[in-house]
């Protein structure tokens, strides 16, 4: 025997949605919520109305209504399929972006160790042509003496 339909509506503020559905957490896979919108108070039971008729007439579909968007207009959608694939799909890119974000930082950690090298050999290079030309001038110094 197939279980009794209720009937469970909620509203983001523009629009309400409904369904028939044979419990709540059915409900919340129609409206592909995330979110225990019961245990919020943000959805309820409807026991009649255009909307309650609307949800029988189609259980499983979702009914939407605009309440300040579209206002009155009700249409009929599917309800949203299982999300299984997309969380998977969310979880494999995020660690994607994860590896290429400590990739970035490997380069970048490598890039400072060779600026820090180059900065290293500059200042050895900068003293030694300090060196070598202090002991030159010291000679162009002598031999201007030297010349007269």
């Amino acid at each position: 025997m197939a279980a009794k339909l209720k009937v469970f509506s909620w509203s983001d503020g523009f629009h309400a949605f409904t369904v028939a559905a044979s419990s709540r957490p059915k409900a919340l896979k129609a409206w592909g919520a995330d979110q225990d919108l019961f245990n919020t108070g943000l959805a309820h039971e409807l026991s009649d109305g255009p909307d309650h008729d609307a949800a029988l007439a189609s259980p499983g579909a979702v009914i939407s209504r605009g309440l300040s968007v579209d206002v009155g207009k009700a249409k009929k959608r599917k309800a949203r399929p299982d999300n299984v694939r997309a969380k998977a799909e969310l979880k494999t890119l995020e660690a994607d972006l994860e590896a290429l974000d400590v990739e970035q930082a490997d380069q970048l950690r490598a890039i400072d160790d060779q600026q820090a090298a180059l900065d290293k050999t500059r200042a050895r290079l900068a003293s030694e042509h300090e060196k070598s030309r202090k002991a030159l001038l010291s000679k162009v110094k002598a031999a201007r003496v030297a010349a007269g």
